[in-house]
Parts: C-alpha cells; structure tokens; sequence
C-alpha cells in the first residue's frame, strides 16, 4: 500500500518536473525519469521518445526554437497504486507559452520506484482542446 510518504515523493517528482524543463535545467532530467523512459507527445504531434538522452535532446531543440512553454503547473493528481513499487498517476497541467497561449493537458504517467526513489517511467501527453463555439449551441 502506497504510504503518505509515497503519496509526497510523486507529487514532489510532478512539480520538480515542471521546475526542470521551465528552468532549461535539461540536465536533470534523470532526476524525474528512469532512465529508458517514454515520453510520448503523439496527440500534441510531436511525435514520442525513449529514453532521458532522447527527451533531453528533444527539449533543448524546442527551447531553442522558443516553441518550449514559459511555465508549467501541475494539479489535481491522482495517484493509484498498480503494484508494490508502481503507481499510475493522472493529473492535469496548465503551460503558458511564449505567445501567451494557454494549453491545457493530461498527464498519464507511470511512476515506479527506481534506485529508492518514485520516477516517471513513461509518461503519455494528452491535450485538452475546447469544442468549437457552434458545437456548444
């Protein structure tokens, strides 16, 4: 059973994440994902990677196409225990890119615990798009 301290770890492991990639910090990457893990951006069109050097070089080519968000925020995070050292973690995320575009997504991740510690172990993108106004009638 995940204890309130695992509870605390993930959610620890979720807003680290978003201090990394805001901070171009792409270094520590390996402190928020195994290291084979997946990242897959597919639904954003993005494409997917495998591995913390595959994200890595991913990141620093949209950072330094300015196509990186300005901030990321994490919230509403559901954790479920799958197994004795995985857990499925959903939670919501809010990016504000350079433009001033609001983007709004889902995380689905997989966390499991890696070296005593919980780390992202595949991590699935999916965005949140608004229905056009003339569906809303």
């Amino acid at each position: 059973m995940l204890t309130v301290n695992d509870h605390q770890q993930i959610t620890e492991t979720l807003s680290l994440h978003a201090f990394v990639v805001d901070e171009n910090r792409l270094d520590r990457l390996g402190d928020v994902f195994t290291p084979e893990a997946t990242y897959d951006m597919t639904r954003s069109g993005m494409g997917a990677f495998r591995g913390v050097e595959a994200m890595r070089a991913a990141a620093a080519q949209m950072f330094a196409a300015g196509r990186a968000p300005l901030s990321h925020f994490v919230t509403n995070i559901v954790i479920t225990e799958t197994g004795e050292t995985t857990a499925s973690v959903r939670s919501k995320g809010l990016m504000i890119m350079h433009d001033g575009a609001l983007h709004a997504v889902v995380y689905d991740d997989t966390f499991c615990l890696y070296e005593g510690r919980w780390m992202i172990a595949s991590r699935v993108i999916l965005p949140i798009h608004a229905a056009p106004a003339d569906k809303l009638r």
